[in-house]
């Protein structure tokens, strides 16, 4: 079979490489779409990250592919739908960063509460002012936790750690887990009205689109922080933005954005065809986002340390080797 891997630094190519004793496996830096499937028609398995938009048009020029292992849990990158009407298995890493995304929420948090990129710019500059650097601790203060899934648990563990009190909102309610860390679940609203600090850990997609927006973001209790190291389009951004504007947050910890993997490509604005592709004025809400003091902003990157990375190829490299077996695993259509 043709094994295609997509999106893969040359350092990660060593968990692949025992599948070319018995089938073809190409290796390729940039992300699947419509300007790079031509090269990859007769490909069995494709694998790829969340920069591949492995749509329809992707998905017709894709003749002979049986599966596609992505290397991330969320799966919003793939249509589903497409490839259930194809007979295409998606399998997908479960689970991998529970613990390293958790850590990289106080990270941000940590980075907020005490105002660590102006105190370090300031500090280089050899300015050693304390003046506007007072900040807040996290012991005694209220986390809500949205989702209690895999990362959202260990986010509840970390933040009892700090002597912070726990609330939780989730549409499967864990009373057992609750009880275990020390946490109540609450209506979102509720959950919303009564946190200092809410952290948002919920699978992007249809569902959760714009679970914060406007209504939800004027219900936070005045002077809260937000944290979103789950999917950019989980809130909205122009709500967001207003919510910042007017203090009714008092700063954000972003490790995603709606529009991000093209936010970086600040020429591409000035296309009329990009323009008709991508939400203008949310990629606009997210520049301005960017350059806001009271934002601290991540490239997506809550995952990437050493072992959560090798987790994720390890995972991946097993996905792959079930379904040569005719045994595929964690599967999530098909």
């Amino acid at each position: 079979m043709k094994i295609a891997i997509f999106e893969i630094e040359p350092w990660e190519h060593e968990s692949f490489e025992h599948f070319q004793k018995d089938h073809e496996v190409v290796f390729e830096r940039d992300p699947l779409d419509e300007d790079t499937v031509a090269d990859y028609r007769d490909a069995d398995v494709i694998s790829t990250f969340i920069y591949s938009e492995v749509k329809g048009a992707v998905l017709d020029q894709l003749d002979r592919v049986g599966l596609i292992a992505t290397r991330s849990t969320g799966v919003d990158h793939i249509d589903a739908g497409a490839c259930e009407e194809r007979g295409i298995k998606v399998a997908n890493v479960p689970t991998y960063g529970e613990n390293t995304v958790a850590e990289h929420v106080f990270a941000l948090l940590l980075t907020i509460s005490h105002h660590m990129v102006k105190a370090v710019d300031r500090t280089r500059r050899g300015d050693y002012s304390q003046q506007g650097l007072t900040g807040f601790d996290l012991q005694g203060r209220t986390m809500g936790v949205i989702g209690t899934g895999n990362i959202g648990r260990h986010t509840a563990r970390i933040a009892r750690g700090f002597g912070m009190e726990v609330v939780a909102t989730d549409v499967k309610p864990d009373e057992e887990l609750a009880r275990e860390i020390g946490f109540e679940y609450l209506a979102m609203n509720e959950l919303l009205a009564r946190s200092d600090v809410i952290s948002v850990h919920v699978p992007g997609g249809p569902k959760t689109r714009d679970m914060l927006g406007r209504q939800e973001l004027e219900a936070v209790r005045e002077g809260a922080v937000l944290i979103n190291t789950s999917r950019g389009s989980v809130v909205n951004v122009e709500a967001l933005l207003r919510a910042l504007a007017s203090g009714r947050l008092a700063a954000a910890g972003l490790d995603v954005l709606p529009e991000e993997p093209v936010v970086r490509e600040e020429a591409e604005l000035l296309r009329a065809t990009f323009s008709r592709q991508h939400d203008l004025e949310t990629l606009l809400a997210d520049h301005a986002l960017m350059r806001l003091q009271n934002v601290v902003l991540t490239p997506h990157s809550a995952f990437n340390t050493r072992e959560a990375i090798q987790r994720i190829l390890d995972t991946t490299r097993d996905n792959i080797e079930s379904y040569l077996q005719e045994a595929p695993q964690n599967v999530v259509v098909g």
